[in-house]
């Protein structure tokens, strides 16, 4: 899931399975320096048989800004910390290859003031390329659009 949902996502997943002997979790995302970030719980798991190898699977596919929860009921086999380790990823695996992904766009802000009459090419523009994240300030004799974009759709838009 996107890791902005991953806190609501793991309380909810703890009341719907309160018999649930584990809720594995692994995340990456980018922070405000640009850095990934990464961390995993094995959640009473044996170190290192059920947060590491999701990690390794978000990391292995490059996927960023999301999280993965696996919650596991004991079904009556050990399988040990190899087997556990390897049960873990394929089930990591399996739910990345059906997820929704959607491309990570490096995102930046930026400002355009007009005058009312320029508004509508403004808009136009903004249609154009696709932009939507906006936000406007209407002034007395203009109006500051402060946009969202890729750089590479500003750069076309200025």
């Amino acid at each position: 899931m996107p890791i902005d949902e991953f806190k609501s996502l793991q309380s909810k997943l703890k009341e719907q399975h309160p018999k649930a002997n584990h809720i594995v979790w692994a995340l990456r995302y980018l922070n405000e320096y640009k850095q990934i970030v990464e961390n995993s719980s094995d959640d009473g798991e044996p170190k290192g048989a059920a947060g590491t190898p999701t990690l390794n699977c978000l990391r292995g596919k490059e996927l960023i800004n999301c999280a993965l929860l696996t919650v596991r009921y004991f079904g009556g086999i050990k399988l040990g910390v190899g087997g556990m380790a390897r049960a873990y990823g394929e089930a990591a695996n399996a739910v990345i290859n059906v997820a929704n992904l959607e491309e990570y766009l490096e995102l930046i802000e930026h400002s355009i003031e007009v005058s009312y009459s320029n508004q509508r090419e403004l808009e136009y523009k903004l249609k154009k390329l696709e932009i939507s994240n906006i936000e406007r300030e209407f002034l007395n004799s203009s109006v500051v659009y402060k946009i969202k974009s890729t750089k590479e759709k500003i750069e076309l838009l200025v």
